[in-house]
């Protein structure tokens, strides 16, 4: 079994993103499977098409993308992402799309193909803050969340994939202080059972992970 894992690029003028950061710690391999790593731009249409190209070219049974979300407390597997493109800020390549759709044949919104509340289970268990997140946001990362799960509807039918956002890292919050963040290595933890759950559990466990707003 092969799962692959992306992280993106620094943005939004911050020096590294915890995002590929936590990626690089992870084992090569985990629960039997082939662990395979790729840092993605953040870029409109770009990380979709680099994304794509690995997916041909390795052939993943499992596809984890993973972003930052800053003001998160927690690693947080998003349930959906839509297809709109409404950026508050301007990507890496200096696109600002503003009520866009992402892909015209595309459906309204995606669900994720992981086992996310498993996910947020066992990480709690692992004593790594986690949650379910109902909200990609509309920018970049809900763009590649949503292209993901595009490309695993109309080209890789077999491939199960979600997105997972993670805060900030320590140290990028060193003058902030009232800012939630967790260590790289907590991140990288996080992401690591994330995997074990996605190669070992096909079901999803029905427990309770929504929110009232």
């Amino acid at each position: 079994m092969k799962v692959l894992i992306t992280g993106f690029d620094p943005f939004g003028g911050e020096k590294m993103n915890p995002a590929y950061e936590a990626v690089k710690l992870l084992p090569d391999t985990i629960e039997g499977a082939e662990v395979l790593k790729l840092e993605v731009p953040t870029v409109f249409n770009k990380s979709v098409e680099v994304l794509d190209e690995a997916m041909a070219k390795h052939q993943p049974d499992i596809v984890i993308c993973v972003g930052q979300a800053g003001n998160r407390f927690g690693v947080t597997p998003e349930r959906v992402a839509i297809n709109q493109d409404d950026a508050r800020i301007k990507d890496n390549e200096g696109n600002q799309p503003i009520d866009e759709t992402i892909f015209e044949d595309g459906k309204a919104a995606y669900f994720a193909t992981l086992p996310i509340k498993a996910m947020v289970e066992n990480m709690k268990q692992a004593s790594i803050p986690a949650s379910v997140s109902n909200t990609a946001g509309t920018f970049v990362c809900n763009h590649l969340m949503y292209g993901l799960l595009y490309l695993v509807d109309k080209k890789y039918s077999n491939v199960r994939g979600g997105f997972i956002h993670v805060p900030f890292a320590t140290q990028q919050v060193m003058d902030k202080p009232t800012v939630p963040s967790l260590t790289l290595e907590q991140i990288a933890k996080g992401l690591e059972v994330c995997i074990a759950t996605a190669v070992t559990v096909k079901e999803d466990h029905k427990i309770q992970g929504g929110a009232i707003s």
